[in-house]
């Protein structure tokens, strides 16, 4: 019997959708670069299930029912077209192939249009939960033409993960759309552990938490509005021992935060859309400051100054709770900033995103999945044309009442030395977000005193310059 559908790259990520496709009911072929991984992944993880191995590619595509159906799952790069480069030879008019990894969404626009010019269909498609998610079910974001999408609909309908709103999976638009999601979801993630980790650091170093004290914080935490996935495990992690020193896990643990690049992309992207996303651009920066291990404690040893007598800007006891409004009103100003940068990367590329149906599918699978999409969904479901999550009134009332302890969080941060760059960030957007006027007439004037650049008048239209006063210049 030919198989409905193929994969290829049997990494961790590979074997677990295999296993969720197979365990769906699903016949599916598989074939990886190296054979011997391939047949220990049958052998050890396949008994029973309708799994079939191509020895080589070309026996791989002869194992797929016709028009065929191939999804990928090698590294994002020059190995996708490598291997699209062997797979399309293979292949007839009609055939479909998915992009599932983490690719980036001007790499499948490319893609798309190269291979509907040999009358192949092609899907970029995002992925997300990890490894668990895979096997059990993640957030799907697939983008591309809506007849490949069709195709595949009831496939991916089964294998996502499921909410009291149904799967975790819609058609978010055309050509390179989904990657471009999964792109924007990544940058959210990277600010949510960056405010999280910063949160965590006030905690214990100015308010002297333990990690027992830190699990029993965040695990409130996650019962309230701050409920999540990253939240979860932060909790998680608190109670986690070493084995080998019966220390707190996390005393063990280098601070070298590793990263794949797609927190960068969305900040190379932004600014190219000059969209601001500053709590994303400042959680890449930390990761690349966390690198700088040996650099750091270098300056940790040369660099001295005394700390503020009375650093408490809140009273210690009122620490925890205070974190917890701190770190929702900054996720609130940060995910406003995905959003803002999905709407206008929806007018620049065509995309037609929809910004209710991407709430809807990121609260199930995927690693932001949160109460906070909740809040979106609501927001931008009542009012489809909203310039800014921030601008909905239910937001508004949430940051008028947890706005002090955000400044106050923040100022203890400060006081007690502790970087806090998302957290800062985040605050840093929402005020400028709401003055009506910022110091940019001032670097408009340096601009057209040094560069003759011109600038605009508050008091009439048009485009003016100053014939400025270089005396002594």
């Amino acid at each position: 019997m030919a198989s409905e559908l193929g994969l290829i790259g049997l990494a961790v990520m590979g074997q677990n959708l295999v296993l969720n496709l197979a365990g769906r009911g699903f016949r599916v072929a598989v074939y990886n670069r190296t054979l011997e991984t391939g047949r220990r992944f049958l052998k050890e993880r396949t008994p029973g299930l309708p799994i079939v191995l191509g020895q080589t590619l070309e026996d791989f595509v002869r194992l797929l029912a016709k028009p065929r159906t191939v999804l990928l799952m090698v590294k994002a790069g020059a190995a996708v077209d490598e291997m699209i480069a062997r797979l399309t030879p293979l292949l007839s008019a009609g055939d479909l192939i998915l992009d599932c990894g983490n690719s980036y969404f001007s790499d499948t626009e490319r893609r798309a249009k190269e291979l509907a010019a040999r009358n192949l269909q092609f899907m970029g498609v995002g992925v997300s939960g990890g490894e668990e998610g895979a096997l059990l079910g993640p957030s799907i974001m697939p983008g591309g033409p809506a007849e490949a999408y069709a195709r595949v609909r009831r496939i991916f309908e089964a294998i996502a993960a499921r909410t009291e709103d149904g799967p975790c999976v819609t058609l978010v638009g055309p050509r390179g759309a989904g990657h471009y999601v999964k792109m924007v979801h990544n940058g959210l993630e990277y600010g949510d552990m960056q405010l999280i980790a910063e949160s965590y650091q006030i905690l214990e170093q100015a308010g002297g938490l333990p990690a027992p004290a830190l699990a029993q914080a965040f695990a409130e935490f996650n019962r309230g509005e701050l409920a999540s996935y990253l939240i979860e495990i932060t909790a998680r992690i608190f109670q986690e021992c070493d084995p080998d020193t019966g220390k707190p896990m996390l005393e063990v643990i280098l601070d070298r935060a590793g990263q794949k690049g797609t927190g960068r992309w969305t900040s190379e992207n932004a600014l190219e859309l000059g969209e601001p996303t500053p709590t994303i651009t400042a959680a890449v920066e930390a990761r690349n400051l966390s690198a700088k291990k040996e650099l750091r404690v270098q300056a940790e040893e040369v660099i001295k100054t005394s700390r503020l007598k009375s650093p408490w800007a809140i009273p210690p006891e009122n620490l925890v709770p205070a974190v917890g409004d701190a770190l929702f009103a900054a996720r609130l100003a940060l995910y406003a900033q995905g959003m803002a940068l999905l709407q206008a990367a929806s007018k620049e590329y065509g995309y037609d995103l929809r910004l209710p149906d991407l709430a809807r599918i990121w609260k199930g699978g995927c690693i932001i999945r949160s109460a906070l999409l909740d809040v979106i969904r609501a927001a931008f479901t009542e009012q489809p044309d909203l310039p800014n999550l921030l601008l909905h009134p239910n937001v508004v009332s949430a940051l008028a009442q947890r706005y002090a302890s955000w400044v106050s969080v923040c100022q203890t941060a400060i006081a007690f030395a502790i970087p806090c760059p998302a957290l800062l960030s985040a605050l840093a957007y929402f005020e400028g977000l709401r003055r009506g006027r910022l110091p940019a007439n001032l670097i408009q004037a340096q601009r057209d005193l040094f560069g003759a650049h011109t600038f605009e008048r508050v008091d009439r239209e048009g485009v003016f310059h100053h014939s400025w006063d270089k005396k002594g210049n």
